[in-house]
């Protein structure tokens, strides 16, 4: 079945076929017609089969349509999103695929100044994508109201849950009309999301795509050995023998990420970092320059690992490994996106082995491992230009040594002399 033999406006199909959206997608297949139907829908996919087009084309199709669609009636549709970069990628979504529908989608999220959202939320909006801190906020001061709203939808629901953010979901869907659409989507399912979705669906269609492997099939991931010092010159390494791919590298904290990018500054690597000690501008910036290929390194925690789709990632490098395994799949996933090809490469150190084999139990199967020999091991460190640059200064400072030695025996035997005359 294509795009085109879908029931659903000329305008939608237009931006489809603009966009390259030929086929749907598995989880398109399935999940469309439902929500079309108007049903409550709780999806289960790998992170990168198309979860966004689901639920984004027919909500627009139905709110282009709606008899109940005056902007200056209030918002028809929310989705909560974890985080402010999915926010900002889902709304960038709709807007694509809504061009010509008339439907205005406009995002809110906390880290940037709340005068200007207020200012276009007043305007008149129809859909609004939101973190749940934000939206929290501006529904208590009055700025957001619920009353009007036909379609909830919570997007990678399990990240929400895992950042602590259950209780304001649950006070925020309080606010909502009871008569509603709810669509749950998820990677990964538990009995804390299961709960939570049944709580909140009625008599919902189950969709669950998930193949024996969660890491997709266009993903060679493998681990390689690395004591945590070492980790630099291997990340170097990889950078140098792929100078014209984009490679993103995950690390365990933000400190760590700044580390990093110090590291490969000092052997001429340009790396961008982006984390949640960053402001929202930055941020945004870092993954601009990083989409456009201005920059080929960046350096991420696991606040980029979830949901955000960006273009042609060529390398995943599990710089560190993450501490909670369903991350794991997540942070592979942004490379081999749709029918790409893509590679993921772990580091290890001995301290991380109890964690390697956490994230083994996760997937059911052991990992593939790269077997470095003891030669290119100590090759990959002594070509480094780290240890080029330290050899360097080794031979400067024993030469400066040696002048200094030489001086002060030349001082002495001229002291010497002078007391023998």
């Amino acid at each position: 079945m294509k795009f085109e033999d879908y029931r659903i406006s000329d305008e939608i199909k237009n931006s489809l076929s603009k966009l390259g959206f030929r086929k749907p997608t598995d989880i398109q297949f399935k999940a469309i017609p439902p929500i079309m139907k108007g049903e409550d829908v709780l999806a289960i996919a790998q992170t990168g089969t198309g979860k966004t087009a689901a639920f984004a084309i027919p909500v627009l199709d139905r709110l282009q349509f709606s008899k109940n669609r005056r902007r200056d009636d209030g918002i028809k549709c929310v989705v909560m999103v974890p985080t402010r970069e999915l926010a900002l990628q889902i709304t960038e979504v709709f807007n694509e695929i809504g061009q010509g529908t008339r439907v205005n989608t406009f995002s809110v999220f906390g880290g940037v100044e709340q005068g200007p959202q207020i200012a276009k939320l007043e305007e008149g909006i129809d859909i609004l994508v939101a973190t749940p801190g934000r939206l929290f906020d501006l529904v208590s001061q009055g700025y957001i109201k619920l009353n009007r709203v036909e379609v909830l939808i919570l997007d990678e629901a399990d990240h929400m849950l895992d950042l602590g953010f259950i209780h304001d979901i649950r006070q925020l869907i309080s606010k909502l009309p009871r008569q509603r659409q709810t669509l749950f989507f998820s990677a990964t399912i538990n009995e804390k999301i299961k709960e939570l979705a049944y709580s909140l669906v009625n008599k919902p269609v189950r969709i669950q795509i998930s193949p024996k492997d969660p890491v997709a099939k266009n993903v060679d991931h493998s681990v390689m050995y690395v004591d945590m010092d070492d980790k630099r010159f291997f990340l170097e390494r990889v950078v140098n023998e792929n100078p014209d791919k984009k490679i993103l590298a995950f690390v365990r904290t933000k400190v760590r990420a700044e580390r990093v990018v110090a590291a490969m500054d000092r052997v001429g690597i340009r790396a961008i970092s982006i984390h949640g000690g960053k402001e929202q501008k930055d941020r945004t910036e870092v993954m601009r320059q990083f989409k456009k290929g201005e920059v080929k390194l960046l350096i991420a925690t696991d606040v980029s690992a979830r949901g955000i789709d960006i273009p042609s990632v060529d390398y995943v490098v599990n710089y560190d490994l993450p501490e909670q395994p369903e991350n794991y799949v997540h942070r592979v996933g942004r490379t081999g996106r749709g029918t790409e090809k893509g590679i993921a490469i772990s580091f290890c150190a001995p301290e991380e082995k109890p964690i390697l084999e956490e994230i083994q139990e996760y997937l059911t199967k052991e990992i593939k491992v790269l077997t470095v020999d003891k030669e290119d091991y100590e090759a990959t460190i002594d070509f480094s230009a780290a240890a080029t640059y330290d050899w360097k200064s080794l031979i400067k400072e024993a030469e400066e040594t040696e002048e200094k030695i030489k001086a002060s025996k030349a001082k002495k035997a001229k002291a010497k002399a002078k007391k023998k005359k």
